[in-house]
């Protein structure tokens, strides 16, 4: 019985490549084609179908257990973080919106520096091969924060980091958003420990102070 379900599972992928385009077709290399077959009739991997490039997509088990796991744990910090921020006094949502580095900025006659290129863009939808349905995509940063100083509004955007740390290109991205007043501040929302088993805070880092360690 096992052997007849492997034995479609390679069928069902050969049709699939056969409905390939044939710019695609082209792009895969024959051992490529094996080993993706190969990882499909394997219980060490599962494989996810719906990405227009690849025959599917295949994962080791192992590795989606420990990203699931991971994901869980950030998804409840990122809950832990936002109920501080609103115990504190802030009204909080969810940023949807990203900064792409690469386009020209929508308004070239201000007199604001506008460091020649960027603008903010909506976050991309991902598609979930499961559900086969679009997902909003996540916004960077996690949350933007709004406190009323007086008359006026603070708005301060909060990116939720379990370790504390931004890669270059995030770290570029708060950058353009202080540059150009979208964010008065940016904060990272880091975990704390003291230690092992022992009570969690959040620790908060400004993102100005990160940008100046890299002048």
């Amino acid at each position: 019985m096992l052997d007849n379900i492997k034995f479609y599972n390679c069928v069902c992928i050969c049709l699939i490549m056969e409905l390939k385009s044939v710019d695609v077709e082209k792009k895969l290399k024959r051992k490529d084609f094996f080993e993706e077959i190969r990882k499909a009739n394997s219980e060490e991997y599962e494989t996810e179908w719906g990405d227009p490039k690849r025959i599917g997509k295949s994962k080791k088990k192992s590795k989606i257990k420990r990203g699931s796991k991971s994901r869980a744990g950030g998804g409840q910090f990122e809950l832990r973080v936002r109920k501080d921020l609103e115990e504190k006094g802030w009204i909080v949502d969810k940023w949807s919106n990203n900064v792409d580095l690469e386009e020209p900025p929508l308004d070239t006659s201000s007199d604001k520096d506008r460091t020649g290129r960027g603008k903010v863009v909506p976050c991309k939808r991902k598609f979930n091969p499961f559900n086969k349905v679009m997902t909003i995509g996540t916004g960077f940063p996690d949350f933007v924060c709004f406190e009323k100083r007086g008359e006026l509004y603070k708005v301060v955007g909060v990116e939720v980091k379990m370790n504390g740390n931004l890669s270059r290109v995030e770290k570029e991205k708060c950058a353009w958003y202080l540059k150009n007043e979208i964010f008065s501040e940016i904060l990272v929302a880091k975990k704390v420990q003291e230690k092992r088993g022992g009570k969690i805070r959040v620790e908060y880092i400004d993102v100005g102070e990160i940008l100046k360690r890299m002048r």
